[in-house]
């Protein structure tokens, strides 16, 4: 049996010609957009598309919840070479995705579910998915998540002025799937903006400005070593600077104690300034303690060479080895970097999360990681539009942010509780 909750039927109900969904994460629109297709290829030669932005995609997120939702009306077997589906009552559903839109031109449609809008190109709803409406005048419904103010939200705005087009906006919460501890949850490892994009289904610009806008002056705060807990020792492979920053983990709060930051210098210098700037806490052990130390940083290191015969992650192995006596080390070293966006995401939400939680402390002798966490912005085109890349025009900047963020995103990665979006998070 077929059940629609409130904010799906209203969706559903509404007889607008193309309708516009703005959602949360786990609101149901996946499901929402199935019955929309079983119902307008109900009918002796109508057809309907799903469209994601990949074909892959579109068979991964769609094409078994729909088998199983529209098994009662088949006419024959689906097409799996096809991702098509024919119903006993003569009409076609079929999957697509819009990164080869150009090989979609030709057929009419009568209905056509364009999901996460915001990560297709707008070409594939105005020259092609638009045109192969018309002669049946045929409908569409547009669903996603925002990402920023794209060509989404553009047409999320010129929509609420049309008469043959309806709006739509519910949170993750108003779609019922999601319980109120799991969102609790998103809230605790979110930071703010990222929080009400992916589930309160806000337009947020997450990708001008500022790249840390979370950070605020009361971030910096003394802050001293612990032998409690292990030192932490994250490193990012520039030759100039070389930037890596001493930390401590303290009841899920990151202190940064210090930073070391050389101007042309090799990863043996770092590693004789590391074990000068630790000499003072290694020498208050007692007799046969060991200086705990968790190793973080930049997974190109195993790769990059600083000279002719060993890799970064070599030397630093290395020199940590030869000093078994005075250090007991961990490597938490990635095979591969995260994505730079989430792990600036994780950063942020270590500034403030969308439970406004400050878990960050800096120590006012971190000078460059300071100018960092105020400084560093998005990179923007000729045209003065973000690009989602960090500038990097000064060469100072951004190193040391990043060599923070490998040890951040290593211990408190995003997780998101509910949902996966197959999409960047902007």
């Amino acid at each position: 049996m077929i059940r629609l909750k409130a904010p799906q039927r209203e969706v559903f109900l509404s007889p607008h010609r193309f309708r516009v969904l703005v959602a949360g994460r786990r609101f149901g629109k996946t499901y929402l957009a199935n019955v929309e297709l079983l119902r307008a290829a109900s009918g002796r030669g109508r057809t309907a598309w799903y469209l994601a932005p990949t074909y892959r995609q579109a068979k991964r997120i769609a094409w078994n919840r729909l088998k199983e939702l529209t098994k009662p009306y088949w006419a024959s077997k689906p097409q799996e070479s096809d991702l098509r589906i024919e119903l006993a009552q003569g009409g076609t559903i079929a999957l697509r995705g819009a990164d080869s839109y150009d090989s979609l031109r030709g057929e009419g449609l009568d209905f056509v579910v364009l999901d996460e809008f915001a990560s297709m190109a707008p070409a594939a709803w105005k020259e092609v998915l638009r045109p192969a409406l018309a002669d049946r005048k045929g409908g569409a419904l547009f669903i996603g998540t925002p990402r920023g103010y794209n060509h989404f939200y553009d047409l999320y705005e010129s929509a609420q002025g049309q008469s043959d087009w309806a709006t739509f906006r519910f949170t993750t919460e108003e779609g019922g799937n999601v319980s109120a501890e799991e969102l609790h949850s998103a809230a605790h490892e979110l930071d703010e903006r990222v929080y009400r994009q992916e589930f309160r289904a806000s337009f947020e610009n997450l990708t001008s400005g500022r790249v840390y806008y979370a950070f605020d002056r009361s971030d910096i705060q003394p802050v001293t070593y612990d032998p409690r807990f292990a030192l932490c020792w994250s490193l990012d492979f520039n030759i100039d600077p070389a930037s890596s920053v001493l930390c401590q983990i303290v009841h899920g709060e990151v202190r940064v104690l210090d930073e070391i930051v050389l101007r042309d210098a090799s990863t043996y210098d770092v590693c004789r300034e590391f074990a000068r700037r630790t000499k003072a806490w290694v020498d208050r052990l007692e007799e046969y303690h060991l200086l705990p130390v968790s190793v973080y940083g930049d997974a190109t290191g195993a790769s990059r060479r600083s000279s002719a015969s060993r890799t970064d992650w070599e030397i630093v192995r290395e020199f940590l080895a030869g000093r078994a006596r005075d250090y007991n080390a961990t490597f938490h070293v990635e095979a591969r970097n995260p994505e730079v966006k989430d792990r600036i995401n994780c950063v942020n939400a270590m500034l403030a999360n969308a439970r406004q939680e400050r878990r960050l402390k800096v120590s006012p002798g971190c000078k460059q990681l300071i100018r960092d966490l105020e400084q560093v912005s998005w990179k923007n085109d000729a045209n003065g539009n973000p690009i989602g890349d960090l500038d990097r025009s000064d060469r100072l900047r951004t190193h040391t942010s990043d060599a923070l963020g490998y040890l951040i995103a290593s211990e408190f990665p995003m997780r998101p509780p509910v949902g996966e979006r197959s999409d960047p998070l902007f």
